[in-house]
């Protein structure tokens, strides 16, 4: 796995982010049309009606665990190409899905899908850099892929306006076709052949053995997970909370692709930031920032009504702009030690990660009916645990043994 020094051209960074924005577009764009969708399938418990984002999570998840190790034998491309195909078929399931079990059939199948592109997106990217500069790269694909969830919400509620929720997954397959051709045409095959990892039914169980000995890999999967269960929370929730306790279903689109900017800004600054300062000590930062917003919230607000809208914006404004210096250097951070192993790492880190945030996003958005304040407290715990986790694996070796 050669790694390149040079910096990578723009249609590069452009298709390893379109890779990866297949996901938000196929999560975010539906989001206005959550309501829509469970009226047609006769569910209309807005709690239940969160699993149509949530399972889409458990779909990424478990598909890393197979795409990934695949990919290290066969090569990475063509394992995208049977993602993308996956994806379309599930689609379908979606577009006539007659209720809410078959529908969620049809959206962990999505997310099964779509875990390949996006895992053999990290595994090329790992493929070809490392270090900070490899922090730096994932900073940009992620800013790039961050303006999908900032215009994905619009896009839906214009095409549920135009012509139905269903308009929405013919959209999504049509993006899918496109980025297929694009990426079958311009990307070259960046797994080595000498580098290529004979499939055997050990190949898994290796990449496991290999995984686990690395300490900081398996602490920053954690707290990856942890992270990302709570933002999970908002964004199953964000349709609920908008539209229903406080009354904006019009406006809703603006607010989330506001918020999303804040992500996609904060982490283009630490794309620029991070050859400077390091991805180790930018994140540390942003989750020291994260876990004190969310405090602050939880404390002024315990026992309260929910806040003026602007005032809920604000916090949420602040806590998302730290994502951004979070995000990418987790995934980094965790990827740097096992690049001899980026397929199979990619995929092990995606699925404990992503599986992990599937039961913390389910449990607390249980109690996000009649008030944002579950939310604030739920990101407040992860933070702090992320944030332990994190101290304690940077503690000086002098110390970690005094202290055991």
């Amino acid at each position: 796995m050669q790694k390149q020094n040079q910096k990578p051209n723009f249609e590069f960074v452009a298709m390893m982010a379109a890779l990866m924005s297949i996901v938000a577009l196929a999560i975010d764009a539906i989001l206005p049309a959550i309501s829509n969708i469970g009226e047609a399938i006769n569910s209309t418990d807005p709690t239940d009606n969160q699993l149509l984002v949530t399972m889409i999570f458990l779909g990424l998840g478990v598909g890393q665990l197979f795409f990934g190790p695949i990919s290290d034998s066969f090569g990475r491309k063509p394992v995208v190409y049977v993602g993308f195909s996956i994806f379309l078929i599930a689609s379908v399931i979606c577009l006539f899905a007659p209720n809410l079990e078959i529908m969620v059939i049809g959206r962990i199948l999505q997310g099964i899908g779509l875990s390949a592109p996006r895992t053999i997106a990290i595994s090329i990217i790992r493929d070809s850099y490392e270090g900070d500069y490899m922090a730096k790269i994932m900073s940009f694909v992620t800013a790039f892929f961050i303006l999908v969830p900032v215009v994905a919400p619009a896009i839906g509620k214009l095409i549920l306006d135009a012509s139905g929720w269903q308009g929405i997954f013919y959209v999504q397959m049509f993006f899918v076709l496109v980025v297929s051709y694009w990426f079958w045409k311009r990307q070259a095959e960046t797994l080595h052949p000498e580098y290529k990892i004979p499939f055997t039914r050990h190949v898994f169980v290796d990449g496991v053995k290999e995984f686990i000995k690395y300490r900081e890999t398996i602490a920053f999967t954690l707290i990856s997970g942890l992270v990302t269960g709570a933002f999970l929370v908002y964004l199953s929730s964000a349709q609920h909370i908008f539209e229903d306790q406080y009354a904006l279903k019009e406006v809703f689109p603006y607010i989330f692709a506001g918020l999303a900017i804040s992500i996609g800004l904060s982490t283009f600054m630490n794309g620029t930031m991070v050859m400077r300062f390091g991805m180790r000590r930018l994140s540390l930062m942003a989750t020291i920032v994260f876990c004190l917003v969310a405090l602050t919230y939880s404390i002024v607000f315990l026992n309260s009504p929910n806040p003026n809208i602007y005032v809920l914006v604000g916090f949420l404004s602040v806590q998302f702009f730290c994502l951004g210096f979070m995000w990418g250097n987790f995934r980094s951070i965790a990827m740097e030690p096992i690049g001899h192993i980026a397929g199979i790492g990619a995929a092990i880190n995606g699925f404990i990660s992503t599986v992990l945030s599937i039961p913390i996003a389910t449990f607390i958005g249980d109690f996000v009916k009649d008030s944002v304040w579950p939310l604030f407290a739920g990101l407040a715990i992860c933070g702090m645990v992320a944030l332990a986790l994190f101290l304690l694996t940077h503690l000086p070796k002098r110390k970690r043994v005094a202290a055991s």
